[in-house]
């Protein structure tokens, strides 16, 4: 039997299969539909100190391999995630991080720190410094590796759990910022988020999105995400949780060969909620039928042409 046991920081998780944030909700009505168990972990939608409506629709739109989003963090805040929806995930079979995102260092700080006090049902949190699709967050953070420090290094002091801290592709460099949040005190990466991009409805001569530009997931964006990956995954030494267009075992066992330890299942799940558990069986079994008695043993493991 394949080991499948992934380890983050301190924390051990039954498998490397975890969903995306944004794509699960906030976990807590999921099991009437899936049997969440056998997920590695849920992330949670992004929490963030008050409420948020959102953007404007149109704010989801389809794309021929993906899907154009801007969402705009819309949730119900901190104090309301709290008092209805966290009592729930003592009944969950799995484990839970909770996404947090901010406008300001404050923020973050503000919501850790409510989070912190009743937290007994989580095991970590993924910082998002990367949503392309507010005007004002911690995109602002993301793209500049000496804030991206001084955010984590303040959260650092505020926690022992896991710090994830989720990454933009729409920077330059994206190891400068991997290697300066590392140097902070987290204990992941996530890479990648969405990438920058836009449609055109030209019967209306307008953008599909209201906003216009939106966050690009699904199939389109793999190669990207498997690229940055692969090049955070030489400048640093915890672990790389790869994310984007993962529908199916091969990808994942791509992005561990670039270098992640975990993967996280996004896009795909709006097609089907089952696509984690679904993948993770299929992940077995190439395990299986191909001899590999530790799933870890194909992290980093990629031959390159000399």
């Amino acid at each position: 039997m394949t080991n499948l046991t992934c380890k983050i920081g301190s924390v051990e998780f039954r498998n490397p299969i975890f969903t995306a944030s944004g794509t699960y909700g906030y976990g807590n009505d999921l099991p009437e539909f899936v049997d969440v168990s056998k997920l590695g972990a849920i992330l949670t939608k992004s929490i963030t100190y008050e409420k948020r409506a959102g953007n404007p629709p149109p704010r989801i739109v389809e794309t021929p391999s993906g899907m154009l989003n801007s969402i705009g963090l819309a949730n119900i805040g901190v104090k309301k995630f709290i008092k209805e929806v966290m009592p729930l995930y003592q009944n969950i079979d799995t484990k839970i991080i909770v996404n947090i995102a901010g406008s300001t260092n404050e923020e973050y700080i503000k919501v850790l720190k409510e989070l912190e006090a009743v937290s007994a049902d989580i095991v970590g949190y993924e910082i998002n410094v990367s949503c392309p699709n507010v005007e004002h967050g911690g995109m602002e953070l993301g793209v500049n590796a000496i804030l991206s420090n001084i955010l984590i290094s303040e959260l650092r002091k505020h926690t022992e759990k896991l710090l994830i801290v989720k990454l933009t592709p729409n920077v330059t460099d994206i190891t400068k910022i991997a290697k300066a949040v590392e140097d902070a005190g987290a204990d992941a990466i996530s890479a990648i988020n969405t990438v920058v991009g836009m449609g055109i409805d030209i019967e209306k001569r307008k953008p599909t999105i209201y906003k216009t530009f939106a966050g690009l997931s699904g199939p389109a964006i793999k190669p990207i995400a498997l690229a940055m990956v692969h090049k955070i995954s030489k400048i640093i030494s915890i672990p790389i949780i790869g994310i984007g267009g993962i529908v199916n075992s091969k990808d994942v066992v791509e992005f561990l060969l670039a270098g992640a330890t975990a993967v996280q299942i996004g896009t795909a799940n709006f097609r089907n909620l089952n696509a984690g558990t679904i993948i993770l069986d299929e992940l077995n079994n190439y395990l299986n039928e191909n001899e590999i008695f530790n799933y870890s043993e194909l992290i980093g493991k990629l031959n390159l042409y000399e």
